[in-house]
């Protein structure tokens, strides 16, 4: 028995415990001062609810199918449940996802679990508020205006072509998730943030990544003692690492930004010493950027390898659609620009359409920080709010034939709320575009440098918390002739 198994024994043991307190309060729920009327649903055990059904369904990548629409069937689109011990409705539709999502700070509240928040920082912006959170993502958007993503390409061109060399080159057969992970966070890092990439960092940051959903105690060998051990680590090399980037602008006379545009790192610094920010909230976010890019588009990477593995059709057009960037491209070094970017459509289209089947992110969850009315139904002040990307993605409602691949979908515009693998509202992900030019240009390389092929055509996708392919998505590749 794993000591994170002991762990979640030690929780079921506390939930059996507390039964008899909960037992009493089982119909208070219902009944209050005011005369309420809750979603259908069922809350479960005390205390742990049906959190166990929901965990066994997320490991076997089936959260929607599994645990989320029988309970559509039973009760409807909106449904309580208690869920990591906290009372929570599930809510499904486009209608609904604009509702939660666009009152944010206003009737809710982002809304992560203890071990997320300890890993990623109290500082982070995904736990900030109002004013807080809009002057963060203020910093984080000037590098990823239109100066900033035209001097973002050629550095992520640079930066991919270099990974090919020291990865591919030589090789005839990888792991592409893998590849793509590497490559991932040291676009982040290097030409985002513009620290160098040193060794043994990314293996200290994914110790980070694995526990960030994983039971917030402190047990010697447990998943989240091992991630706080690897938090340190990072936090005493990020702490050098700023305090050297504010002694290097303030010796220029704190001018340096405007000579690194798209650099978010000096953006931050600057902000910093302006008192904008402090350092603590520059570290905090520096590590929360890199949870939030790195898994999350090497997976939306992979499954665009995946299903143009098994359309022969939609990698034909997207290949074409590559050769012709490429034939009008006679720059050194084949470097593309911001507008050859642009205008590889069909490209994004495929990776848009892979992620609308495998969105990189289940949904997200809120916290109700007052009563709401909605749909009839009061969501008590305090109680959880889980919105479903699956909801909309897989519901041919919104989608035609929702579960088929069809790219040419996305030449028309997409409703708002109705797609949302980068979550919507105000906390829509701040490096979308990032993630764009990351996929565009790794595809553009790979598909004109390599031929290539999926060793396991069917590989299945497995969440721990977040999905991936279970063996890695591993490929056989060949140089083009």
């Amino acid at each position: 028995m794993t000591i994170d198994q002991v762990s979640w024994m030690f929780c079921v043991l506390a939930a059996m415990i507390a039964f008899i307190i909960f037992f009493k309060q089982k119909n208070i729920i219902s009944c209050s001062k005011y005369k309420r009327i809750l979603p259908p649903g069922d809350m479960g055990l005390p205390l742990i609810g049906e959190t166990i059904e929901f965990f066994k369904a997320q490991r076997k990548n089936r959260l929607f199918d599994d645990f989320v629409q029988p309970r559509i069937t039973k009760y409807g689109n909106i449904f309580k449940t208690r869920l990591l011990g906290s009372p929570t409705v599930v809510v499904n539709g486009a209608e609904a996802n604009r509702f939660f999502l666009s009152n944010e700070f206003k009737l809710v509240i982002s809304s992560w679990p203890s071990s997320s928040v300890q890993l990623m920082g109290i500082d982070s912006i995904m736990q900030k508020q109002g004013e807080q959170h809009r002057c963060l993502r203020g910093i984080i958007a000037s590098c990823l205006n239109s100066s900033g993503l035209e001097a973002l390409v050629p550095k992520i061109c640079n930066t991919v072509q270099r990974h090919l060399d020291t990865h591919w080159q030589g090789q005839d057969r990888l792991s592409l998730y893998r590849s793509a992970k590497v490559l991932t966070f040291t676009v982040v890092f290097e030409c985002l943030l513009g620290i160098k990439v040193e060794p043994g960092m990314l293996k200290t940051f994914e110790r980070v990544l694995e526990g960030v959903f994983a039971p917030a105690i402190r047990f010697p060998g447990s998943r989240f003692s091992r991630a706080k051990k690897a938090r340190q680590e990072i936090e005493k090399l990020l702490v050098k690492v700023v305090r050297e980037k504010r002694k290097e602008i303030m010796e220029k006379g704190g001018n340096k930004e405007k000579e690194e545009v798209g650099m978010l790192l000096s953006q931050l610094v600057t902000g910093m010493i302006r008192g904008d920010v402090t350092e603590k909230e520059v570290i905090d976010n520096v590590v929360l950027l890199v949870f939030a890019a790195h898994d999350t588009t090497s997976f939306a990477i992979a499954m665009t390898f995946k299903m143009l593995a098994q359309h022969s059709d939609c990698y034909s057009l997207l290949l074409q659609e590559h050769v012709d960037i490429k034939k009008n491209n006679k720059r050194a070094g084949e470097i593309l620009t911001l507008e050859e970017v642009k205008k590889i459509k069909y490209t994004w289209q495929v990776a848009r359409e892979s992620m609308r089947l495998f969105p990189p992110i289940f949904g997200s969850f809120r916290k109700a920080v007052a009563d709401i009315q909605y749909q009839g139904f009061t969501i008590p002040r305090g109680w959880k709010v889980l919105w479903t990307a699956y909801g909309t993605h897989c519901n041919e409602e919104y989608f035609e034939d929702p579960l088929s691949f069809n790219p040419n979908r996305f030449e028309e515009s997409i409703p708002p709320y109705v797609y949302l693998p980068f979550g919507g509202g105000p906390r829509v992900c701040a490096g979308y575009q990032l993630a764009k030019l990351n996929i565009i240009i790794f595809v553009h390389y790979v598909v004109t440098r390599y031929d290539w092929s999926l060793i396991y055509p069917n590989e299945s996708i497995t969440m721990d918390p977040l999905p991936f392919p279970s063996h890695g998505l591993p490929i056989k590749i060949s140089p083009k002739l």
